[in-house]
């Protein structure tokens, strides 16, 4: 029912909703005045804006940053991590996307252990967090004052060449998976069997996370893929020639196949301050469009962040820079939450029309790639 009401409901104006997260935030420093003397009304205009479109964060390490903590609790607050449910309310974050990538060991096991640790946390956690698999799950979550955790992306390297393990992973719980590292998504792009992997994430459900992956790999990605991509992790080329950066030829692309580019708060991906990150926004927006662009926080990732946003507190900072550059409220609830819940929802419902007509792929790596 909740994925029913989610498709036929738009997401409400900033004024229909009650405050979900009531803690405050107050930032470094105030932003800017604009020419029209409002510049003092944009931190509130910004919490009550992520008060009804809280954000939808699309990478977070927290699994590997917690990995090696004796103990921890997010609950009260953890000064050993960048994320914990203090920080998370006070920025508004409502869906988090956790990310199981590994960094050493092999990779099928060490995504298991991950992805573990993050179930874990949540069943730890209900007060704050709650595990979402759908759209309509994390729409739950969010109206009942939860963060919607969501599992992914992970490294395709975890698959281990077998669509019977990207069945598993995905029964698990797994939701996104990032095509880089491996032989059927490389520099030259996707493989026969590379293709045949994305055909069974798209009857899955799996969304394709494309951050990462070569030119060639993105551009076939695009045009195979029957549901909207993800760019986990990726700003604009133009601005920051940063690898996992996109040029505005594949950020056109992107945007004409409904895809998403969550733009990070990497300060190596989009600069040392909050402007520098509204600039990558700014551009993303202008090249893929509104319905083109969110945010991915990569906190706890080992990654440095621009001033004023080293923890997920800062979102309503982030959010009235925005503001103060004249983005319109519409834009900005499709940014933090609207564009996600999008994605997640067009995979949902296509997933469910593919399993009704194909059955799982019996394919082999040897056979298509041999």
């Amino acid at each position: 029912m909740a994925d029913l009401q989610d498709e036929l409901h738009d997401p409400p104006s900033a004024s229909e909703l009650p405050h979900l997260f009531a803690t405050p935030y107050v930032p470094d420093s105030a932003p800017e005045p604009t020419a029209t003397g409002e510049g003092d009304d944009l931190p509130a205009r910004a919490r009550a804006l992520l008060a009804a479109h809280p954000v939808a964060d699309g990478h977070s390490g927290l699994p590997r940053a917690l990995r090696h903590l004796p103990r921890y609790d997010l609950q009260l607050g953890e000064s050993a991590v960048d994320t914990d449910l203090p920080r998370l309310r006070e920025g508004h974050v409502g869906a988090l996307f956790c990310a199981l990538h590994p960094t050493d060991g092999p990779a099928l096991g060490a995504t298991l252990e991950q992805l573990d640790l993050a179930r874990s946390v949540v069943e730890t956690h209900p007060e704050g967090l709650r595990p979402a698999l759908t759209a309509g799950q994390v729409l739950d979550a969010r109206n009942c004052g939860r963060v919607a955790v969501v599992l992914g992306p992970a490294g395709a390297a975890a698959l281990d060449d077998s669509l019977g393990i990207l069945r598993v992973l995905r029964s698990l719980g797994l939701r996104v998976l990032t095509l880089a590292g491996t032989s059927w998504a490389s520099e030259a792009g996707l493989t026969r069997f590379g293709e045949e992997v994305v055909r069974e994430m798209n009857r899955l459900g799996v969304i394709a996370d494309l951050s990462g992956a070569s030119d060639a790999t993105i551009g076939r990605a695009l045009t195979l893929s029957r549901t909207p991509v993800l760019c986990t992790r990726s700003a604009a080329r133009a601005l920051c020639p940063h690898p996992d950066n996109l040029s505005d030829g594949l950020l056109a692309r992107l945007g004409a196949a409904k895809g998403l580019c969550m733009v990070p708060l990497a300060a190596e991906q989009t600069g040392p301050g909050v402007r520098d990150v509204a600039d990558h926004l700014d551009h993303v927006r202008a090249v893929a469009g509104p319905e083109c662009v969110g945010l991915s926080g990569t906190y706890d990732s080992g990654t440095a962040h621009p001033q004023g946003l080293a923890d997920p507190s800062g979102y309503p900072h982030l959010v009235a820079e925005l503001l103060r550059r004249g983005w319109p409220e519409t834009d900005l609830a499709m940014l933090t939450w609207g564009n996600v819940q999008r994605v997640l929802r067009g995979a949902d419902f296509a997933a469910r029309a593919a399993q009704d007509r194909s059955q799982p792929s019996t394919a082999k790596i040897a056979d298509l790639d041999g």
